[in-house]
């Protein structure tokens, strides 16, 4: 593949996910690191991607879908129910990690007095707690994505790979019969390591995400011990989900 090829693609790619990591693009283009940081230099230049530690963004995102007070107004009501049933099922002194999705946002806002710490890459969870003197938030390194409210790279994924909790509450872009997806790939490397650091995983997932496949694939379904959701969850998906001996609590409509 030609440079300019390459460089086009890398470009396309970063539109669609506003952020990627060296080893995503790597695979995109089918060349080494070193390559990709040659032709991120060259999108450097021309002022549409910007390098960062361990990946690239894109200089001037054309939407809001990625950030997170955008994505907070959707399913509003429905994450708001998913997220207290989630925090329902946290036992007390239980210690948490809390993904950056939308949802678990909902979820953290029940947890102040169950729960002596909190690991987070989420700056909108962090920020909640800001002023609690219950319990203790501990903050992953990384980069900052203002936007999405998240911190992320090489050093937020290490920070989650030297930790072991009770909980995980996660998230995702989507799940079909086939397993639950997320839209990027610096994400879903930080998922890989909050799945590995928690004894018990639980998703929040509301409705509209099933069915709906992401870019990157993050996990088979059997890698969720519990998945909280409303109850507009398709019914093929459920049978899929239970197969796989995934429990799932369905929140009544309010």
């Amino acid at each position: 593949m030609q440079a300019e090829e390459r460089q086009k693609r890398i470009e396309e790619h970063l539109t669609k996910v506003e952020f990627a990591s060296l080893s995503e693009l790597s695979e995109l283009v089918d060349t080494s690191e070193s390559t990709v940081r040659r032709d991120l230099g060259v999108l450097e230049g021309k002022g549409t991607a910007r390098r960062t530690h361990g990946g690239a963004r894109l200089v001037n995102p054309k939407s809001d879908e990625f950030t997170f007070s955008a994505r907070d107004t959707h399913q509003l009501d429905e994450k708001e129910a998913i997220g207290k049933a989630c925090a329902e099922l946290i036992q007390p002194n239980q210690t948490i990690i809390i993904d950056a999705g939308t949802t678990c946002y909902h979820a953290a806002r029940y947890l102040e007095a169950k729960t002596p710490q909190i690991f987070t890459n989420s700056l909108p969870v962090a920020n909640l707690f800001a002023a609690a003197n219950k319990l203790e938030v501990v903050v992953s390194g990384g980069v900052i994505y203002p936007r999405l409210g998240v911190l992320v790279g090489p050093l937020a994924v290490e920070a989650f790979g030297k930790i072991r909790a009770d909980v995980a509450i996660m998230s995702c872009g989507g799940i079909t019969a086939e397993g639950i997806t997320n839209s990027h790939g610096l994400l879903i490397e930080i998922q890989h390591a909050m799945i590995q650091a928690a004894r018990k995983v639980i998703f929040c997932i509301d409705s509209s995400k099933f069915g709906r496949q992401s870019i990157s694939k993050l996990c088979g379904l059997d890698a969720a011990d519990v998945i909280v959701t409303d109850m507009l969850v398709p019914a093929e998906i459920l049978k899929s989900l239970r197969k796989n001996e995934v429990e799932v609590v369905v929140v009544p409509k309010g």
